[in-house]
């Protein structure tokens, strides 16, 4: 950018797909260039901004993007990470692995010696007080994180409850990121908290005894970007886009059951308490 400043895009969509893919052209076409700590030598520098993705209906079909690197098991098994916990155990600092899940962080949160479950609060919050400014789960840990190689991306949830003209209650969330690989990382990241957001919706709506509706996701990104050492690969992405429509390049979350099983099963296979 010539006045220096790292630029602020907005994109909007209807679906997860189409946002995240408006949200990865427009930052490949208008970021900025700016080196990042995991750079090798000769990596070209990452394209870079400040993302706000608006997703309108964040559970309508289509919910997946064929393009997103990754597998369809391993979308399930990342669901499973957050929504379940499944990978909870893995945490064990001490022994040089995992220091966090978002599961952990947000279900179990440690805070002077006691366990925070941060979206149980959320929920009994918004049942008393739809309304309330204060619906909020935080991930990062101030006397742990700046010191750790893979600290949080995800630092915030926000929760409101507003309501339609016809009087139906809609559950709005934001989600807060730190920073996040655009194009490896963010779909799977959307996938997975926009279905906790339904999740969080139908248990509003069993506390408050009728129906609660899910209401538009807005994601902010303080660094979204695409790496420099995958600009070959993130070429032929664009291109499959050029040869293929939208319906082509997307799939329904019926569609991808098959796999999805296929991930649980792989769970089963570790032996997940």
């Amino acid at each position: 950018m010539k006045d220096g400043n790292i630029p602020i895009i907005k994109v909007e969509g209807r679906t997860v797909p189409e946002t995240w893919e408006k949200a990865v052209l427009t930052t490949w076409e208008k970021g900025t260039a700016i080196r990042t700590e995991y750079d090798r030598e000769g990596d070209p520098p990452s394209r870079d901004c400040t993302m706000i993705m608006v997703i309108q209906e964040p559970v309508a079909e289509p919910r997946i993007h064929r393009a997103f690197p990754g597998g369809l098991e391993d979308l399930e098994i990342y669901r499973q990470e957050v929504i379940n916990g499944v990978h909870d155990h893995w945490i064990k600092p001490d022994e040089g692995k995992w220091t966090y899940t978002y599961h952990q962080r947000l279900f179990k949160y440690e805070m002077e010696g006691k366990k925070i479950d941060q979206i149980n609060y959320i929920i009994n919050k918004l049942a008393r007080v739809p309304y309330s400014r204060r619906a909020q789960a935080i991930t990062w840990n101030a006397g742990m994180d700046p010191a750790t190689s893979d600290p949080p991306c995800l630092q915030r949830l926000f929760c409101r409850i507003s309501h339609r003209a016809d009087g139906k209650a809609i559950l709005n969330m934001n989600t807060h990121w730190r920073s996040r690989d655009g194009y490896k990382a963010a779909f799977m990241n959307l996938f997975v908290f926009t279905d906790l957001q339904r999740i969080l919706a139908e248990r509003l709506g069993k506390k408050l005894r009728e129906e609660v509706l899910v209401g538009r996701h807005v994601d902010i990104t303080d660094s979204f970007h695409i790496y420099g050492s995958y600009y070959q690969e993130f070429k032929k992405f664009l291109g499959t886009l050029k040869k293929r429509s939208f319906r082509e390049r997307t799939w329904t979350t019926q569609s991808a059951q098959p796999f999805f099983e296929e991930g649980r099963r792989r769970l089963d296979s570790e032996g997940v308490p």
